[in-house]
């Protein structure tokens, strides 16, 4: 864990440093979907933490673990896509000025290219309003939570000679692609490692 840990300018001036110097890798979209979904770093009293989401009933992979995000529109790039996602999901504006960077884009088993959006909010978490036809409700992420030596978890799976990554969330677990992808966010963003994640697995669940 970095030791620069307050919800502060100098925070941001850390974090966007190291995605600058990160070289990331796109993948070619080929008949799959483009996507895009955002990391956006928000605090709890000063703490800096991430915003999850949990799916609604109603969605695709309801009920899982999330970040805001989807497909994007025509004429859209990752980082719009992103943004406006955040206003649908969670009722937060978040101008240019405050998108820090890009990480690796990640291949679902589901037909989707992702591209992580890193984003940067002086809200509170708890000041989000989750879009209840979207999203049931909104956890924080904290940076302390996300740098535990436990995480991430391999997993073997018969299925595949790739092991399944998630990382622990409080009583429960995120797995990839939302897990791989906040793995990289914990690597490149607050550790600046050149970590890379594509070639995780994914959960059997999450395969259609």
């Amino acid at each position: 864990m970095t030791s620069i840990e307050a919800h502060n300018s100098s925070l941001r001036e850390h974090l966007q440093e190291n995605l600058q110097q990160f070289q990331r890798r796109e993948i070619a979209i080929g008949d799959r979907h483009a996507a895009a979904v955002c990391l956006t770093v928000s605090h709890e009293d000063g703490d800096p933490v991430v915003a999850v989401t949990r799916r609604c009933a109603l969605r695709a992979h309801s009920r899982q673990w999330a970040l805001p995000g989807g497909r994007l529109d025509p004429g859209e790039t990752s980082v719009t896509a992103a943004v406006r996602e955040l206003r649908e999901e969670v009722n937060l504006e978040v101008p240019a000025t405050d998108v820090l960077g890009l990480l690796d884009d990640f291949a679902t088993r589901s037909g989707y290219v992702i591209t992580p959006v890193v984003a940067w909010t002086d809200q509170d978490w708890r000041e989000l309003t989750p879009n209840p036809d979207e999203v049931e409700f909104i956890r924080p992420f904290a940076f302390s939570e996300l740098s535990r030596d436990d995480s991430p978890v391999l997993e073997e799976i018969d299925q595949s000679d790739k092991p399944v990554l998630s990382m622990h969330f409080h009583d429960d677990r995120i797995f990839a692609p939302t897990g791989a992808m906040l793995y990289q966010f914990r690597e490149v963003v607050i550790q600046g490692r050149a970590t890379r994640v594509a070639h995780f697995e994914q959960p059997l669940f999450a395969w259609r």
